[in-house]
């Protein structure tokens, strides 16, 4: 198949994250499941040999692949395996190794490169280790920073996405220290437009109804608590209203969550990490997955991290994975099927 070709089923690039997490676990876990398997082209980065590791490791008898010989040219009806780096690569579920590090951002890399120039339709990245993979090539915190430079976004937005809970995030990996001294009008606009734009775009939700929550506790008490709800937020969201978006706040977190007000709203924006993952992650950790909106292309991953504490003992849950390679299918069939609106003045 030419990487041209119309083709009716996604391909979508799956790297294997840190070799000696529980990235490779999940990902051949997920893909046992033919239901899933039948519904897109699987093609794996990371090396045939960690997979046969895995196997035998997870006692997983039926699992077949088949090498890509040339670019773009991959099996229809099986898992595609890219190898990315040494064979000899040496796997320790559970062990911090700056050999898998690297690994793990040449998978990562070769992926990126192959969604680019249109040999695959996704994206979807097992987790890494922000320690292992740090190196000249990835001073990042994470793979969104990364993924945002690649492909050239100016904006981008690290979005959580749960069967009822949507949660953007204005700030990811900063210290909570510097939160406040990073939030300014124009930051949190510019994340809530690239909100408001993937609920439109990727999730087909014609006027998204989105809610802001506040940064200090009772949402600043009228100043008394921190003046940035009364500088910052509240004229923001009274500029929105005037636009006509469908924004409330800003809404103090604590009873926000616990009153499941978020039911009432397409997506929340958070002002920072833990405000918005902790109530995420007690509601939709089990099927949870992060989606970097505001890119050109469609990338997923799941919620969790590289677990080195169950890596390798057969425990890692792939809901998440499997949500994750959902989300992604999901995503591309609706770009397929979207109308071009018409411009108005």
């Amino acid at each position: 198949m030419s990487q041209h070709a119309q083709h009716t089923k996604p391909r979508i690039g799956i790297t294997l994250g840190e070799p000696n997490g529980i990235g490779p676990e999940v990902v051949l876990k997920a893909l046992l499941d033919h239901r899933i398997t039948e519904q897109f082209i699987p093609v794996l980065y990371g090396s045939g040999r960690a997979i046969a590791y895995y196997k035998k490791q997870l006692n997983i008898e039926e699992f077949n692949y088949s090498q890509v010989r040339q670019r773009g040219q991959y099996a229809s009806k099986q898992v595609n395996v890219i190898n990315c780096w040494d064979e000899n690569l040496e796997i320790n579920p559970g062990k911090i190794s700056k050999e898998t590090g690297k690994a793990s951002f040449d998978a990562l890399q070769k992926a990126c490169e192959d969604v680019k120039e249109n040999y695959l339709d996704a994206l979807v990245t097992a987790p890494i280790d922000k320690q292992s993979i740090h190196s000249e090539n990835f001073p990042f915190a994470g793979h969104t920073g990364f993924l945002t430079q690649y492909f050239g976004a100016t904006e981008s937005l690290m979005l959580m996405i749960g069967e009822k809970l949507k949660v953007g995030l204005v700030t990811e990996h900063i210290p909570l220290q510097n939160v406040a001294a990073s939030l300014s009008e124009e930051k949190i606009l510019s994340k809530y437009r690239v909100l408001e734009k993937s609920l439109k775009e990727d999730f087909g939700i014609i006027k998204p109804k989105i809610a802001l929550l506040a940064l200090n506790p009772h949402a600043g008490d009228n100043g008394l608590i921190g003046k940035e709800e009364e500088e910052i937020l509240k004229p923001l969201v009274n500029k929105l209203k005037n636009e006509n978006k469908l924004i409330a706040g800003p809404f103090p977190a604590d009873g926000f969550f616990a009153a499941g007000q978020y039911a009432k709203f397409d997506a929340v924006l958070a002002l920072y990490h833990d405000q918005g993952l902790i109530p995420f992650k007690s509601i939709a950790f089990e099927d949870g997955v992060n989606f970097t909106a505001g890119l050109s292309i469609i990338r997923t991953s799941p919620d969790h991290g590289t677990a080195y504490n169950i890596a390798g003992k057969n425990m890692a849950n792939e809901s998440s994975m499997r949500a994750a390679i959902y989300l992604a299918i999901d995503i591309w069939k609706k770009k397929q099927n979207q109308v071009v609106p018409q411009i108005t003045h």
